[in-house]
């Protein structure tokens, strides 16, 4: 009897799944059924592994809603013959579809590891072969019987990331993300070490859900010195937006100026969601901490508190869709996983 972990690799598209036609130059997709056949080394992981690819491989500057619904969809048909699931997937929006799907996938009870390269599987000095092997590693953890990892993570360059506290900061290097306000829930070096204390787990009684809908009336913006009011009448007259991610600065602090306040107390009193995230790369908002806060909370902006962008924006196309609660403040304000402080 096989009692080796089965994981679903699940190829979306990305530089990872690329190799380099060496007459021209030009990278292309190779047909990830011959996945083994690239990477040997796969053949030495106590686990098995089966392979989907998207169709049409998709460049992560294309990602949509509609994309991860695919891929929850995905999950959702095979939840049951698997064990782990690991996304490649392209790096310049995978916090963001990490982040999407955390909230799309509810009581995730299995691991779901996004992961991707800077460059190509076939290139000489790539970083895809270390990524995709120990994300898969990570994904095959068990004791018991039962997966280590719960939760939507994402690997890239030695460290196990919670997907949700992810950011991109570089197109260069290797080690591509970060996690601006909590630690790494594992790193890989010579042995692979878990902080578990910072696990997130749904409740073992608590059944998985996924949820498809995602509404798409929603914008950033960010505040910068000099901002005109028409521009920002603009933006909030915008025809069914729903809700803005509004980027502050330092401690969740934006312009005092009369008609600043009132053209955003005016849309929110109209019903839009305004959402106040920090622009800083780390750090919470603190509303009320500084009197150029305490305005915004008093004409009701929400606190992102220490939420990212990518989450923040994710998190509320999912709640817009909800109607089981009774207050849209308490609900984005409150975690549903690990996005946020408590």
């Amino acid at each position: 009897m096989n009692n080796k972990p089965a994981i679903l690799l699940i190829y979306t598209g990305g530089t990872i799944g690329m190799v380099k036609d060496f007459k021209t130059g030009a990278l292309r997709a190779f047909n990830f059924d011959q996945l083994v056949e690239r990477i040997p080394e796969l053949h030495m992981l106590d686990c098995s592994i089966e392979t989907y690819s998207f169709e049409t491989p998709i460049d992560s500057s294309d990602m949509n809603p509609d994309h991860w619904v695919k891929m929850a969809k995905v999950i959702e048909d095979n939840y049951e013959q698997f064990d782990g699931f690991v996304i490649l997937h392209g790096s310049d929006t995978m916090s963001y579809s990490a982040s999407a799907l955390s909230f799309m996938l509810e009581n995730v009870h299995k691991p779901i590891i996004l992961t991707g390269s800077q460059l190509p599987i076939g290139d000489l000095r790539t970083d895809a072969k270390e990524n995709l092997i120990t994300a898969i590693q990570v994904a095959a953890i068990q004791e018991n019987n039962i997966p280590v990892i719960q939760e939507v993570c994402l690997y890239f360059e030695y460290k196990l990331y919670r997907g949700n506290r992810t950011s991109k900061v570089s197109a260069e290097l290797f080690n591509a993300f970060t996690s601006p306000n909590i630690p790494h829930l594992a790193e890989s070096g010579v042995n692979l070490r878990i902080n578990k204390p910072l696990l997130n787990y749904a409740q073992p009684q608590s059944p998985f859900t996924v949820h498809k809908q995602m509404s798409t009336n929603v914008m950033i913006l960010k505040m910068f010195p000099g901002i005109q009011q028409n521009v920002l009448e603009a933006i909030l007259n915008i025809k069914d937006l729903e809700g803005i991610v509004l980027e502050t600065y330092g401690a969740g602090n934006a312009p005092t100026e009369p008609w600043f306040l009132t053209t955003l107390g005016e849309a929110i009193k109209k019903g839009l969601k305004v959402i106040n995230v920090t622009q800083c790369s780390s750090g919470s908002v603190h509303m009320g901490k500084y009197e150029t806060s305490t305005e915004l909370k008093e004409i009701g902006v929400i606190s992102g508190k220490d939420i990212t962008t990518e989450a923040a924006i994710t998190k509320l196309m999912y709640l817009l869709t909800k109607t089981d609660y009774s207050d849209f403040k308490v609900a984005f304000e409150t975690p549903i996983c690990g996005e946020m402080e408590e």
